[in-house]
């Protein structure tokens, strides 16, 4: 994921990505083409890409197991997260 945090929660959510769950790259705010044209590359082709593609699918495993032990998981996942006025 090549992230380019402008406002909210997406500074947040690029550090997770970026340097938490290593899924992610980070454009400077001061953002060129042929810096974008590097990234892009290096994601869908380059060493890092390689590595970033494998953790998202580590992640992605784990997000199935994490739901597919029963449907009341995400059942239970939904109420608390979704349905919870008190959060």
């Amino acid at each position: 994921m090549i992230c380019w945090p402008f406002f909210a929660d997406q500074q947040t959510n690029c550090w997770f990505c970026c340097t938490k769950w290593g899924i992610g790259m980070e454009i400077d705010n001061n953002v060129k083409r042929d810096e974008v044209e590097g990234l892009v590359s290096e994601l869908m082709a380059g060493e890092r890409g390689k590595e970033m593609k494998k953790k998202a699918m580590d992640w992605k495993k784990l997000a199935e197991t994490a739901v597919t032990d029963s449907n009341l998981n995400l059942e239970n996942l939904i109420h608390q997260v979704l349905l919870n006025p008190s959060i």
